[in-house]
């Protein structure tokens, strides 16, 4: 009795552990942000050989940028809560801006005169 106990609780344990790391597996591949741009990328090229129609394209694009949203949220949510304060990343919302100035602001600078 005691020998069946012991068999069931290793076989339950292997059960878990296979299903955790499958768990774990497929939660990396559904929140990989390469992996959904390449499918972006991959119905983007089937709608421009005319595989897929407007209607078709129009939804999987609007799932896939939904996806990439969420776990743009989740992770800034995870890092505000880990670090206290949600990080920034310049240019990772695709804008990246620059300013130079070359002249420095003047009170009697007339719009009129050039500089």
């Amino acid at each position: 009795m005691i020998l069946v106990i012991i068999l069931d609780s290793l076989l339950l344990g292997g059960i878990r552990f296979v299903l955790d790391k499958i768990a774990t597996a497929v939660d990396q591949e559904m929140n990989d942000e390469g992996r959904l741009r390449e499918e972006l990328l991959a119905a983007q090229m089937r709608y421009e050989l005319g595989e897929i129609s407007d209607e078709e394209f129009a939804a999987f694009e609007e799932d896939v940028l939904d996806r990439l949203r969420e776990i743009r949220d989740r992770e800034r949510e995870a890092a505000g809560t880990a670090a206290g304060a949600v990080s920034f990343k310049p240019g990772a919302y695709g804008v990246d801006v620059s300013f130079n100035a070359d002249r420095t602001y003047d009170e009697t600078y007339d719009e009129e005169e050039e500089p």
